[in-house]
């Protein structure tokens, strides 16, 4: 799917796509960004769970300071090229894509010899130590990806690339990496952005099990809810209020028992 002028404007509720800033296409089915090109002044934006497969359209966003890019189809880190010319890139997303590699820490080096201003990288903040050492131990990456990078582009995403909506409850790894997410729709894309702890409402300590199902499954209502109309959101209040009817009715009849 490409992403189009009108689900920008959409998305980010902007009249013209140089006025964007920040932009959420959190799980869109995404393979084609290249009316990035178009938005000098995007600073923020989140494209994780789909199915990109190069960086260049990026490489015109001058002020972008947050990438968020975990779970796509990024063949090669040759592709950081086109993320080298960008000045104020802080925040970088990239694990569960092809050009991990076998190596976690040849990849994290490579990508912080690279990119050296960056502050976090995949959820985890970035080191004095780390680039200094990335400087000995990543490989440079000077040119752009060659042609056979490119061709890559409509291969099959491997395994640990699977789509959301599957029977197989997330892992873990993919639970912190929502939680993540979810702050940055909150956080960055015009939404209240509260503490965590105001954030998920308190579960009994007793429950540890139920008390992490219930934040794992609410972190996902927060990143969905975004993605619906007003169609949508009333038919979720409905069922919200309908729910809660009942879990009423069953602490009164707690109470009187």
């Amino acid at each position: 799917m490409k992403l189009t002028r009108k689900m920008v404007l959409s998305r980010a509720k902007a009249s013209e796509l140089h006025s964007v800033r920040k932009l959420n296409c959190w799980g869109s089915r995404l393979t084609d960004i290249s009316i990035c090109r178009e938005m000098p002044s995007l600073e923020v934006i989140t494209l994780s769970v789909n199915s990109v497969s190069t960086l260049e359209p990026m490489s015109s966003c001058r002020r972008l300071s947050e990438l968020y890019l975990r779970r796509n189809r990024i063949p090669s880190l040759d592709e950081l090229f086109y993320l080298k010319g960008l000045p104020h890139l802080r925040v970088l997303w990239l694990a569960e894509n092809p050009c991990c590699g076998p190596s976690p820490h040849l990849y994290r080096m490579t990508v912080l010899r690279n990119l050296p201003h960056l502050q976090k990288l995949d959820n985890q903040a970035v080191t004095e130590e780390e680039l200094t050492r990335a400087l000995m131990e990543g490989d440079e990456i000077t040119a752009a990806p060659g042609r056979e990078g490119a061709s890559q582009e409509h291969q099959e995403p491997p395994d640990n690339l699977s789509t959301l909506g599957s029977d197989t409850e997330p892992g873990q790894d993919t639970l912190s990496c929502m939680e993540e997410e979810a702050d940055c729709v909150q956080g960055h894309l015009s939404l209240k952005n509260p503490d965590r702890d105001q954030r998920f409402p308190s579960f009994p300590q007793s429950n540890t099990v139920n008390s992490h199902k219930n934040r794992n499954v609410l972190t996902a209502v927060l990143l969905l809810l975004r993605e619906l109309d007003t169609e949508g959101l009333e038919a979720v209040q409905h069922a919200v209020g309908s729910q809660l009817q009942v879990l009423h009715r069953l602490e009164l009849q707690e109470d009187t028992a």
